[in-house]
């Protein structure tokens, strides 16, 4: 393992996307956590931000354990209450094809929205194949695979503090 990000820089950026997102939406918010990466960066996310703030959670997929998208994506959890009317900021931990999250916004536009915008910690745009909007942008990346600060290879590595790269030996350490 190699970090790519620190705690210390993550935690400051998270502040800053904390003002950014506030300063766009100075009364009430909806944030919308894509499960399970999502989950450490929406946390630091919302103790971050003063004011009116709701919480739900959905899971799509479309890695399946691997490291790269299958192309396919799976609606794994829905959302608990309707976000009609409502301003709407989806928090993602990481975009890469932009597969998943079109399709994710795709779907929740169909609930009529006041607005719908998405945060995301990490962007990878070398392997983009879709164009999706990004509003926060935590950290533009290489091509690298990363785990840590929720991000996983087979449900490991969430629980690290920071962003790390992993080197390929087919091997899980």
């Amino acid at each position: 393992m190699h970090t790519l990000i620190s705690e210390s820089e993550i935690h400051a950026r998270v502040m800053a996307l904390a003002d950014e997102i506030r300063r766009d939406h100075p009364h009430d918010l909806h944030l919308v956590c894509i499960l399970k990466g999502g989950f450490i960066f929406l946390a630091d996310l919302v103790r971050r931000l003063p004011g009116t703030v709701t919480l739900d959670f959905i899971a799509i997929s479309s890695y399946q354990d691997g490291e790269t998208s299958s192309g396919s994506v799976t609606l794994l959890k829905d959302l608990d209450t309707s976000i009609e009317g409502r301003q709407v900021v989806i928090v993602e931990d990481i975009v890469d094809s932009g597969t998943t999250l079109a399709s994710l916004l795709a779907l929740l536009r169909t609930r009529r929205p006041q607005s719908l915008r998405t945060a995301c910690l990490l962007s990878k745009s070398a392997r983009r194949v879709v164009d999706v909007p990004l509003d926060y942008v935590g950290f533009e990346i290489d091509d690298h695979f990363v785990v840590g600060y929720g991000l996983d290879l087979a449900d490991r590595y969430r629980n690290l503090p920071y962003i790390a790269t992993r080197e390929k030996s087919g091997q899980v350490p």
